[in-house]
């Protein structure tokens, strides 16, 4: 009893004491910012046709729908072109900034508002990516995900050299008049009204308590903070186990699926063939469409019951990103695929993304030094051996 005791004791110690996974939820956070980033890009010439007042899904179709389901989406507030426009730039904006890390806590929000705003504007429009980043980006409010790999834990390393912060104050006061003037106007629900201005005075008082009690106060509002990131890393894991063993019992039940011809069909819909002739040749050899039909159901079955051997998982977790780059290139779904794989990379080993993130540092310093000077950029030379050796742990 006294063995069980100190082991849940350790626990509750960790879970409060550290917010885990910091280079997991990093890439997570990367990987679904750059995404949704570059999906607006491409979008960019058709966002009117999207999700704007030109599109088949009218504004007043949207209105109907959402007073049923109570969708929470900024461009309802007003039916204008310039308002869609500033909406549209405040999502992108939100997304690159995110994605660099600068005020992630504040960007996260705003990248949520973006994210609900759109997608929940015309809800017809996405290829199944659109769901997941949908729920990734209200998770990722609650983590502390900014740091390493951020621009915030850059600056939190320099703080001594660059003094008091007043950009974050000067933020948080601009987003506490707007919010004011949204809810004063009554645009937002109570719900959503709550739940903004909880988050707003949540970000002043750590500012404060940071700034003016950085003793016990700070002590506790790290455990806090410790607790919903660890909560929401958990229920981003949650969710993409769900995802897999919800898509493989599915498929299981299809009888394509269990006579191994899923695959063949996809592959000869011209909407979903960017390269008729790749997709043609892999059709072509049953045995193969047989493997990988196969292979699908197996990895996404089997994927949640391997989270605690690590070596399994790893191979698992490397063939289902094997597979999302595939549905990417024979499919013509690049948002999607790049969304799971995204999701897939909560799982990846800190040792592995630690090598990888040496390797871009390092590149990045030689791709400098060598633009500098004008000299060519150098190879790199391979890493230290007891990096390499625990790359499946």
């Amino acid at each position: 009893m006294s063995s069980f005791n100190r082991t849940l004791g350790d626990a509750v110690q960790r879970v409060t004491s550290t917010a885990l996974g910091p280079y997991q939820s990093a890439v997570v956070r990367i990987g679904f910012s750059a995404t949704w980033l570059l999906f607006l890009l491409s979008e960019l010439p058709h966002r009117r046709e999207l999700y704007g007042p030109d599109g088949p899904w009218s504004w007043d179709m949207a209105q109907q729908l959402i007073a049923g389901n109570h969708a929470f989406t900024a461009l309802m507030w007003s039916d204008t072109a310039l308002w869609f426009e500033l909406v549209y730039a405040l999502a992108l904006l939100s997304a690159l900034l995110l994605m660099l890390g600068w005020r992630t806590r504040t960007m996260s929000v705003l990248f949520m508002i973006g994210v609900l705003s759109l997608q929940n504007r015309s809800i017809f429009m996405g290829d199944g990516g659109d769901n997941i980043v949908h729920l990734i980006a209200i998770y990722l409010v609650f983590t502390r995900c900014g740091q390493v790999w951020s621009l915030d834990a850059r600056r939190a390393a320099d703080t001594g050299r660059q003094g008091v912060d007043r950009v974050g104050p000067a933020l948080w006061a601009v987003l506490a008049l707007a919010l004011a003037v949204v809810t004063f106007m009554g645009e937002l629900s109570w719900g959503w009204a709550v739940v903004l201005w909880a988050l707003w005075a949540g970000h002043g008082l750590w500012w404060a308590v940071n700034r003016y009690a950085p003793g016990e106060p700070r002590t506790l509002l790290d455990v806090f903070a410790n607790l919903a990131h660890n909560a929401g890393l958990f229920v981003i894991m949650a969710e993409v186990c769900l995802v897999y063993a919800t898509a493989g019992w599915y498929k299981i039940q299809g009888s394509r699926w269990q006579d191994g011809t899923a695959l063949y069909y996809p592959l000869h819909l011209d909407y979903f063939s960017p390269w008729p002739s790749l997709s043609g040749l892999l059709a072509s050899s049953g045995v193969m469409v047989l493997l990988l039909t196969y292979g699908t159901v197996i990895v996404q079955v089997a994927f949640p019951f391997t989270l605690f051997n690590r070596r399994v998982k790893n191979v698992l977790l490397a063939l289902m990103i094997a597979e999302h780059a595939g549905i990417a290139l024979l499919l013509g779904l690049p948002f999607f695929s790049l969304a799971m794989i995204a999701a897939d990379a909560v799982f990846l080993p800190t040792v592995f993304l630690l090598w990888l993130g040496g390797r871009a540092a390092r590149g990045r310093d030689r791709l400098r030094t060598a633009t500098r000077r004008g000299d060519p950029v150098p190879e790199q030379r391979s890493e230290g051996a007891e990096v390499d050796r625990t790359l499946v742990g």
